[in-house]
């Protein structure tokens, strides 16, 4: 009886601070906007270009921040024939196609061969780590909701369009 309690007490003083340090991230990360957001399909999105995406790429964010803790969204505008190199998150990624066609593959180099279509509608949910390319077929409008800061480790160094704006 005494080892059982001693045991359960060594349990609580290990996984208890563990457990409200992560209650206290999942509030922050539902405390949601400050004001009601509504994009209708009327609006005038104003599309960037990203510093972390191939430069023909365009993105809007709609909620949030990719560059700080919280969860964020974004919509991603890829030309027909477009591409995101090989690359991996430390956090999870959702992804929901809104139109054109995602060609979605898992690896470390691009091979249309081994790629999931997803068509409008479709979604998608990537773990944490997971390598990841994208192609466009026509041109194509992803919605990807994230936890930030949002983190894109392209897997060769050298397809990463940070290096050319340095």
């Amino acid at each position: 009886m005494k080892s059982n309690m001693f045991f359960s007490t060594i349990v609580a003083f290990i996984f208890i601070p563990g457990l409200l340090v992560a209650q206290e991230s999942m509030r922050d990360m539902d405390k949601g906007p400050e004001h009601h957001i509504v994009f209708t399909a009327t609006d005038e999105l104003d599309w960037q270009q990203s510093p972390v995406l191939e430069p023909e790429l365009r993105v809007v964010v709609l909620e949030g921040d990719p560059s700080e803790s919280g969860v964020f969204t974004l919509r991603i505008k890829i030309p027909d024939g477009g591409y995101i190199a090989p690359h991996w998150h430390p956090n999870v990624e959702r992804v929901t196609v809104l139109s054109g066609r995602f060609l979605l593959g898992s690896g470390d180099r691009i091979d249309r061969e081994r790629v999931k279509i997803l068509d409008p509608g479709s979604y998608t949910s990537m773990p944490p780590g997971m390598r990841h390319f994208a192609i466009a077929e026509g041109e194509t409008v992803i919605q990807l909701t994230s936890v930030g800061p949002w983190v894109i480790n392209y897997v060769n160094p050298e397809d990463d369009p940070r290096r050319s704006n340095n």
